[in-house]
């Protein structure tokens, strides 16, 4: 699935997606993808990214998150 960073607090680790059919997901840092463990985890405003979703026991949550253009 498609969306872009609707905001990411990097202080607190975390944020929203927002997909094109107007959809909210909260992101997490922890689900973030990097190429190695070493790099620091965060996304940037308006960036678009891929995801995919996990059903939680707080709702729908965006995982597996990966940032287009880095």
């Amino acid at each position: 699935m498609k969306g872009t960073v609707k905001w990411f607090d990097d202080t607190k680790g975390y944020g929203f997606i927002l997909t094109e059919d107007g959809k909210e997901y909260f992101v997490h840092w922890k689900s973030i993808v990097t190429v190695s463990d070493m790099n620091r985890k965060f996304l940037v405003n308006e960036e678009e990214v891929e995801f995919d979703l996990m059903e939680t026991n707080k709702g729908v949550q965006a995982i597996n998150v990966v940032r287009l253009n880095p």
